[in-house]
């Protein structure tokens, strides 16, 4: 594949599918190159980074919406177990969704965290958040944000009254039969071995290859996960779970949330002037779109820090799973955002769409 050649990364997986059918799957380049070199494979498994955000945190939420156990617009003071600050009272999940609660986009929180008892490090870090100043005032401003989405894996933990993980195997990735996706901190704790995952970067704070654990920092120092980051997946995993989503927005099926709820989800929700986002996902933006040219107007996507996104076109009903590991073995190598949406105009052109 042209992205190995040119050194956007090592290697890739990517996933087209059309109608429901996968119509493309193929693998190229390498896994790892340091501190050996390991062929890609199909079903290699990925940090997914920030897809953790709609295929994990936004999933949990979807269900918990449609069961009525929580309401998009229901304050966080009336939600969470403790007594909010004044600023953060009135946040509610939508707004956390929408990227526009008013909260910073990141902070390097496992500096701090790695000096406090791993059993105490959550409570930690959201006391942490919700001591912070709000950076504007909320619903005035978008802000991509992941202290948005570890708000949003308390809110989850408390209404479900299980951890975020246990409720996602016990709900979607267990009942899905998905064996390879999952939240995994050390190689070693994990049945599949070191070989099957795709390496990222060599850390300077942990002072090594990762591989086979999370690479975002703040996921890791909290044992692994979060609300934004920690899930890890194979592409034809991941299209599995997407399809769900784009099957019961179809109305083909509503055995897991009601279709209309999936559309809420899907739905630009124009809080805030000129934001691109739904809740959670992202939409189409009019210029420079990692979509690229062709995705209708009515398209849904996400992606990840370790070079992975997903996009689903919505109206003609094309799903592309691009999983990379452009980060391996640093992570300043951006050359991925001029090929990921000239990669997804060539699938689209060779679908037979047409511009928008």
């Amino acid at each position: 594949m042209k992205g190995v050649r040119e050194d956007v990364y090592p290697g890739a997986v990517l996933l087209v599918a059309h109608c429901g059918e996968v119509v493309f799957f193929k693998e190229t380049g390498h896994s790892s190159l340091i501190p050996y070199v390991a062929s890609m494979q199909k079903d290699t498994i990925f940090d997914l980074a920030s897809l953790t955000k709609p295929l994990a945190a936004t999933l949990a939420i979807i269900k918990l919406v449609d069961e009525g156990k929580i309401s998009l617009d229901e304050r966080l003071a009336n939600i969470l177990p403790k007594d909010l600050p004044v600023d953060k009272k009135g946040l509610t999940p939508r707004l956390l969704l929408n990227h526009c609660a008013g909260l910073v986009d990141w902070k390097p929180f496992y500096l701090e965290l790695q000096h406090v008892r791993p059993e105490k490090r959550r409570e930690e870090l959201r006391e942490q958040i919700l001591n912070m100043p709000l950076a504007y005032k909320p619903g005035k401003k978008t802000l991509y944000s992941d202290l948005g989405f570890m708000i949003l894996e308390w809110v989850i933990e408390t209404i479900a009254g299980v951890s975020m993980d246990r409720f996602l195997q016990l709900h979607f990735y267990g009942p899905l039969g998905l064996k390879k996706t999952f939240f995994s901190n050390e190689v070693h704790t994990h049945p599949l071995g070191e070989a099957q995952f795709a390496a990222t970067e060599f850390c300077p704070w942990r002072k090594r290859v990762i591989r086979g654990c999370v690479h975002d920092e703040n996921a890791y120092v909290l044992g692994g996960y979060s609300g934004h980051a920690g899930l890890f997946g194979t592409a034809k995993e991941v299209y599995v779970i997407t399809n769900l989503l784009r099957s019961h927005f179809r109305r083909e099926r509503s055995d897991y949330f009601r279709p209309e709820t999936v559309r809420e989800f899907f739905a630009r929700q124009d809080i805030v002037s000129e934001s691109t986002f739904a809740l959670c996902w992202d939409t189409p933006s009019p210029q420079d779109s990692s979509s690229g040219r062709y995705f209708s107007a009515n398209s849904v996507g996400h992606l990840g820090f370790t070079g992975t996104s997903v996009w689903m076109d919505l109206e003609r009903d094309v799903i592309v799973v691009l999983l990379t590991n452009r980060i391996h073995p640093r992570r300043d190598n951006e050359k991925i955002k001029v090929l990921r949406p000239a990669l997804h105009d060539a699938i689209m052109e060779d679908l037979g769409g047409t511009r928008n």
